[in-house]
């Protein structure tokens, strides 16, 4: 049986820790015409096929509701950062692309950021950082149980 107190404890670190590393990369995004949310929509979708991802893939991968979502996608078409269009294989689905000027804004901002996230991280040797990547992995994928 698990520990409470020890799982309280890793909880409240590693809350903690993300919420800090979090507040530090966030400025980032200070001199970019790019939100940090607009970043993490064209991540998803620079990680496509041809630029291409699912609206619903997007949304999986947010951490803001389906609406919210659809706001910022519509608002990120209208700055001709995003295209949409049906998706052809699902009849009730939607389709993003990056466009070039999307491509370029996230890869001038993804050259920042990455340098800071690697800069953040090196204080752990590459075997924990394939620790807490798969440790974080496992408590993503484990729904707890009732």
């Amino acid at each position: 049986m698990t520990d409470r107190r020890l799982a309280v404890e890793a909880w409240e670190s590693l809350f903690r820790a993300q919420h800090e590393v979090f507040d530090e990369l966030r400025s980032d995004f200070d001199d970019s015409d790019m939100s940090q949310a607009e970043y993490d929509v064209l991540l998803t979708v620079t990680r496509g096929d041809d630029m291409t991802a699912r609206l619903r893939d997007v949304t999986a991968n947010m951490l803001i509701s389906q609406p919210s979502v659809s706001r910022l996608v519509d608002r990120m078409v209208a700055n001709g950062l995003l295209s949409k269009c049906p998706d052809p294989e699902d009849g009730r689905g939607t389709l993003v692309r990056a466009t070039e000027a999307g491509v370029s804004s996230f890869r001038r901002v993804a050259s920042i950021h990455g340098a800071s996230i690697a800069r953040r991280m090196s204080l752990l040797s590459n075997d924990e950082l394939a620790q807490l990547r798969d440790l974080s992995s496992k408590l993503r994928a484990q729904r707890p149980r009732s």
